[in-house]
């Protein structure tokens, strides 16, 4: 139990506490039998008397309400102030939370000072006394510039510091953040350890400590719409884990977060935005830590009441027996803001949206703000709507009682579209804020009925049980299939602008990042009026995506995983051959059984035995290079080359089938379709052709059944199957991926991914591509929504791709580095200096569970893969 009762959640939000005097307070002008022994607490609005027996109340006297404050000295009180008021208020009597106790009555306090003196007290509580009688704003400021003379006049202790020859590099005047508190003080960084020294002694200890080494993730945060925020989080074993500061000034935190970023003892771990998607579609994150991560990038936190994390409904049925998740009439549509549910309170709220002058809004309140937040978790802080709501709470019959009433609410009511929070879905705390914890009197409602606990639906068993059952609705197929939409409404392109506006989702303008920039703002009563609001009625999240979110991908979510149970999905690589045949780059390279086929730069086709361990066979198919090879039947290899043709070759028989000219320019890339028996064909003319009588001599060019043309040069060609359509997909050296329809020989889509060209092309699920180009980038596609979901510079140049057809992919880098990706956990697992130099081709062979590299460097290598167990 803490040794003190008094905490600055015992003042208004926003309330500075200054310093505090021990001393004796009385009702009359002795120190007699009647006088209490405490401390006096001077804040900028109040003071505040904490007895040393918790048998008393704390005594609470607010500046305006003080009619007179003066010194008195007598022969029977001598150091002591007078403060008389025409009203005050108990708190925290026998050390029980419940509402203040406000006596309207005029009343002299008596202070004898025990060390400090009362005449530079007076002087300090004359000067807060009459800023009260401003009007906020001027009070504000006021205020400002005492904590700034106060600032001034504070010096780092380095008594404090852990190392007394570490040097402070920077200080700043800060504010420590937690819930409805800001705690003042000054910010030291040295080149190991951050310190906060707070200005009051209300902190348990003189001096917040993190070591640098012991940060793990640093985010930049908009603090009361301003971008003034930092929030660091440290390891969770470490004796200070968490920390969120606000600074007088972007520049000032942009300071401080560079520091930290370039400082060699900061170890950050880097989670992307596009790395979390990834794993979030590939049914590795759950919807809820999913949740948990985008409300953190967009500024949510729960030490800010402003931006608490948002969480949605997802569950709409509270009033049956059991739940059946399998149903999706259990579910709220996660395609509409809540205001937008009930069609009939929407054509209400519509009508009122078209008779209104610029700027509009649909909604008069918010789904996330400071009292919505409270209104469901009273019950387990208590403390924070005592403070919000100046010592009371909310009527009976306004609290959060029924969760059938307060849905019900959220659906019909004219002013309520809340939405949820996280604790909803947070098992580890077992529904803790449904229950009455601390058995507080929170009154009686209208029927009599005491304020308890939250009266949960039928199919709740118990509180835990409530709190489990939605963590399983949270998960379930239904809200995996529609979450993304709730996203877009939320922290995507639907949260603004004319998405926002047809998906009937728009919010008072005040409410949006970047509608209002404070520091503009020099009239002190609209910058109040302003901060009032924000903090009145809520903030939209940052938004985090400017196009539709991806889907996640349903089949795959069977069970919840974690990333744990895909470390282990890597290969051990181990060279079982380096093979030296051609005296040029080699450009492309097949296994088929127990043979290898390769083509070089200098026209020449070799087969090496791999049993054998020797070449069986070598042709030299043109005078130019050949680019590609392809195996179109159990013995019939197809070359493609630079002089525009493509050979036939018969590798057991060792002689050319056929050729036949397949572009008007070099032929670049090969793909052979086993189903159909269909060669597609990418040249440096841009077309891509399809051939369907390959094989059949003399009948190849006959057997012509498509042509797509391009932009640029082909640089790679793949395919997919969609609804049992063919589809061809071809990327070329603009950078761009083009998507053809086989059968109607229309172009579905053509999208923009990299700034070089497309080296190569693989298919990791129906509807997500992954791409590497000639600048090093890896990019993974969505086509669904047509949208790069992830990208990451991984070398200087990437020439080379492969996948293992589940979620394993090779990647050939430019100085002959191999590098292998896990997509499933989105994460690079491994490099292998493969070749002494650019690695041109890769294959992966199923049967042999081989991989074939071939490079600039004129080796051909064979590598054993086993899967780490």
């Amino acid at each position: 139990m803490n040794k003190t009762r008094f905490s600055m959640l015992l003042l208004e939000p926003g309330e500075i506490y200054f310093e505090d005097y021990s001393c004796t307070m009385n009702k009359a002008n002795l120190q007699d039998k009647n006088a209490i022994q405490g401390r006096l607490k001077l804040c900028s609005k109040s003071l505040v008397f904490e007895p040393r027996e918790w048998d008393h109340p704390l005594i609470k006297l607010h500046f305006k309400e003080c009619t007179d404050i003066d010194t008195i000295t007598t022969n029977e009180a001598r150091n002591t102030i007078k403060v008389r008021v025409n009203q005050y208020a108990e708190m925290l009597k026998e050390n029980i939370l419940a509402p203040y106790k406000f006596l309207y009555e005029d009343e002299d306090f008596y202070f004898f000072f025990d060390f400090s003196s009362a005449e530079e007290c007076l002087t300090q509580m004359q000067q807060l006394m009459r800023a009260s009688t401003l009007h906020a704003p001027e009070h504000n400021s006021m205020i400002a510039t005492i904590l700034h003379s106060r600032y001034m006049r504070m010096v780092f202790d380095p008594v404090m510091m852990d190392d007394y020859t570490e040097k402070i590099i920077c200080e700043f005047q800060t504010e420590k953040i937690s819930p409805l508190v800001r705690h003042h003080g000054k910010l030291a960084l040295t080149a190991t350890t951050l310190y906060f020294q707070p200005f009051s002694n209300i902190e348990n200890s003189p001096i917040f400590k993190m070591k640098l080494d012991e940060m793990k993730r640093i985010y930049k945060r908009r603090f009361l719409l301003r971008q003034v925020g930092l929030e660091i989080y440290g390891a969770e074993e470490s004796p200070t884990s968490h920390l969120y500061l606000s600074f007088q000034s972007e520049n000032d935190r942009d300071t401080v977060c560079h520091i930290l970023e370039e400082s060699p003892n900061v170890n950050l771990e880097r989670v992307h935005v596009e790395e979390m998607t990834l794993q979030w579609q590939n049914g590795i994150v759950s919807n809820y830590d999913y949740l948990l991560y985008l409300n953190c990038l967009s500024d949510r936190s729960k030490n800010d009441l402003t931006q608490y994390p948002i969480f949605p409904w997802v569950v709409a049925d509270y009033i049956s027996e059991s739940i059946d998740f399998g149903s999706a009439d259990m579910f709220r549509d996660l395609s509409k803001p809540m205001g937008a549910l009930n069609p009939d309170r929407l054509e209400k709220l519509l009508e009122r949206y078209h008779e209104m002058s610029e700027p509009k809004f649909l909604y008069g309140s918010h789904y996330s703000a400071p009292g919505l937040v409270l209104f469901y978790l009273v019950r387990k802080y208590p403390q924070y709507m005592l403070c919000l709501q100046n010592g009371r709470f909310d009527h009976p019959d306004r609290m959060f009682n029924s969760m059938k009433d307060v849905y019900k609410n959220c659906l019909k009511n004219m002013s309520d579209f809340k939405e949820l929070v996280p604790e909803f879905y947070d098992t580890s705390a077992k529904g803790d804020f449904l229950v009455n914890l601390y058995d507080i009197d929170f009154g009686a409602r209208h029927d009599g009925s005491k304020v308890v606990n939250v009266k949960l639906p039928p199919w709740a068993k118990s509180p835990e049980d409530f709190v489990v059952k939605l963590r399983e609705a949270l998960e379930s197929e239904y809200v995996s299939r529609y979450l993304h939409q709730w996203i877009d409404l939320i922290f995507g392109y639907k949260q603004r602008g004319a998405e926002a506006v047809k998906a009937n989702n728009v919010y008072h303008h005040v409410c949006y990042e970047g509608s209002i920039d404070l520091d503009c703002i020099y009239d002190m009563n609209d910058r109040h009026a302003f901060e009032v609001q924000i903090m009145e009625f809520g903030q939209v999240p940052k938004q985090l995506f400017t196009k539709p979110h991806v889907k996640r991908i349903i089949p795959h979510i069977t069970k919840q995983l974690s990333i744990k149970d895909y470390e282990n999905y890597e290969y051990n690589l181990e060279c079982l051959d380096t093979i030296w045949l051609h005296k040029e780059a080699v450009n492309c390279v097949l296994r088929k059984d127990d043979r290898i086929i390769s083509v070089c730069k200098d026209g020449t086709l070799k087969v090496y035995d791999t049993v054998q361990r020797k070449q069986i066979r070598s042709v030299v198919l043109c005078s130019t290079p050949l680019s590609s090879c392809v195996m179109v039947g159990e013995h019939i290899v197809a070359v493609g080359s630079w002089d525009n043709e493509i050979y036939l070759y018969d590798v057991e028989y060792g002689r050319i089938v056929e050729s036949f000219r397949a572009h008007d320019d070099s032929v670049n890339c090969l793909k052979w379709l086993p189903k159909e028996h269909l060669l597609i064909s990418g040249g440096w003319d841009g077309v891509v052709r399809v051939w369907g009588n390959v094989g059949k001599t003399g009948q190849a060019l006959r057997g012509l059944k498509a042509e797509f043309d391009h932009d640029g040069k082909i640089s790679t060609v793949a395919f997919r199957y969609r609804r049992h359509m063919l589809e061809i997909i071809a990327g070329t050296s603009d950078g761009e991926v083009y998507i053809w329809d086989y059968s109607s020989k229309e172009l579905i889509n053509k999208i923009s991914i990299h700034s070089s060209p497309v080296n190569g092309v693989c298919l990791l699920r129906e509807d997500r591509i992954v791409t590497v180009s000639d600048a090093g980038d890896l990019n993974v596609t969505d086509l669904t929504v047509l949208n790069s979901v992830y990208q990451k510079r991984v070398s200087a140049t990437v020439t080379s791709l492969c996948c293992d057809g589940a979620a394993v992919l090779w990647c050939g880098g430019g100085a002959g580095s191999l590098l292998q990706w896990n997509m499933t956990t989105v994460a690079q697992l491994s490099e292998h200096k493969a070749h002494d130099d650019l690695i041109r081709s890769i294959h992966y062979d199923s049967a042999s569970k081989t991989l074939i590299t071939a490079s600039d460097d004129k080796s051909i290598k064979v590598w054993q893969l086993t899967q780490i167990s």
